[in-house]
């Protein structure tokens, strides 16, 4: 079908989430399409900020154990409230440290070498500071990363096959890490199935949900997965440098964290101040340092928006809204070299729309000063995400016409086709 004003005016009018664009700082003229790298500013997020700063100056170090919200408990809180968006018990979640330092953590724990399972599993398209940390840990534990870091790789530089995935899962692999959503082309893959199919061959999994917490709903209890770690700022619009978070299956209880730390205390002895650890019973046991408190607060406002709208609702409206951005992409920007490398099934899809151009990085330069700010990744990829909790229809139509403005008139051209240092 031809899809037409008429058509956007109507799914805005019925979309059952519009109330909470209001919720949201949006500067007027702009069309936010960046919620996947950074979430916007919500008045809930703001307002918890500040209820922790006034928590500071009223109760001094009292805030630990006193006020509306103690510090000392806040952690193993936001752990509760963002368990529902990833399927899990509340103890399997802690919001604590970052993506990287959460996946060394896990890495410290999870990958134990012995015998002939030395071998760690990882693709070649995910994002590298994951590549980092696992080339890092294979050499504290005394191994060569080009021997030991087994790369699945892309038939078509864009996404991973679910059967290369299942090939690389020999008798020698230990762990295998893998991203629930690939960063750049935004495939979602088979977390399910593909943490049975590893399970079955006695390999332990680990995912990085950075791109998908938030916007799609997970059931990481029930799908048996071993751990996962993500980052808050992105669709849960925790702000800059907001604490990630971190899963382990309960199943996994027993097990001493590989990085110990006083916060990952049991608290009823941490105060005890003694040498030998005795570690928390769930999640919080992954805790090492003293929590961030003022880059937690604003998490608490976002929680409570998502307990509200419900991650099942948001992903509905995410879908149709990417769904309608491809149909547009198609009807009107024929012809202009754009090539969109994302999945178009919903069941393989995340929650925002990649397209190739080899003129990439000056077309969203030309985005940007034309009130569209889009996400560039090199070489060739614009990625356009409409969040569902304040982007609405008309963003997306509004973004293809000025797209497609820009390609007509070469408006392009004035930029050059290099990136700016932050992309």
């Amino acid at each position: 079908m031809t899809i037409n004003l008429e058509c956007i005016q109507k799914w805005d009018r019925d979309d059952s989430l519009k109330s909470y664009r209001n919720e949201f700082y949006i500067n007027e003229g702009t069309i936010y399409m960046d919620g996947n790298s950074l979430g916007l500013l919500s008045r809930r997020a703001e307002q918890s900020l500040l209820q922790f700063l006034e928590s500071w100056k009223k109760h001094g170090i009292d805030g630990w154990t006193s006020g509306e919200e103690p510090w000392f408990y806040f952690a193993e809180k936001l752990g509760k409230w963002s368990a529902p968006l990833v399927g899990a018990k509340a103890e399997e979640v802690v919001v604590t440290g970052s993506t990287t330092t959460n996946l060394h953590q896990l890495l410290a724990t999870f990958y134990q070498p012995e015998g002939k399972r030395t071998k760690i599993v990882a693709d070649e398209l995910n994002f590298p500071s994951d590549i980092y940390a696992i080339q890092s840990m294979l050499k504290l534990k005394g191994f060569d990363p080009k021997d030991h870091l087994v790369s699945v790789k892309s038939r078509d530089g864009y996404t991973i096959s679910e059967e290369d995935i299942f090939s690389s899962l020999m008798e020698d692999v230990a762990l295998l890490i893998l991203p629930t959503v690939l960063y750049r082309s935004g495939q979602l893959l088979a977390i399910e199935r593909i943490t049975k199919a590893a399970h079955e061959k006695g390999i332990l999994v680990g995912w990085d949900g950075c791109h998908s917490v938030g916007a799609i709903p997970h059931k990481f209890h029930d799908w048996e997965v071993d751990f996962a770690y993500w980052c808050n700022y992105k669709y849960l619009n925790s702000g800059p440098g907001g604490v990630g978070a971190l899963f382990v299956h309960e199943k996994h209880f027993d097990k001493l964290p590989g990085l110990t730390g006083w916060f990952g205390s049991d608290k009823q002895k941490q105060f005890d101040m003694d040498h030998t650890f005795t570690k928390a019973s769930g999640s919080g046991a992954y805790q090492i340092g003293t929590p961030h408190i003022f880059s937690m607060a604003p998490l608490l406002g976002s929680l409570e928006i998502f307990e509200e709208a419900g991650i099942e609702n948001i992903r509905k409206k995410s879908l149709h809204q990417t769904s309608v951005f491809m149909e547009l992409i198609q009807q009107e920007l024929s012809g202009y070299q754009f090539h969109i490398v994302n999945p178009r099934e919903d069941a393989s899809r995340g929650g925002h729309v990649s397209l190739m151009h080899p003129e990439a990085a000056r077309i969203c330069k030309a985005l940007k000063e034309h009130g569209v700010v889009p996400d560039y990744r090199k070489p060739n990829i614009i990625r356009l995400a409409p969040v569902a909790l304040y982007s609405t229809y008309a963003d997306v139509y509004n973004t293809v016409q000025i797209l497609k403005d820009i390609m007509t008139n070469k408006k392009y051209e004035k930029f050059s086709n290099e990136r700016e240092v932050v992309a």
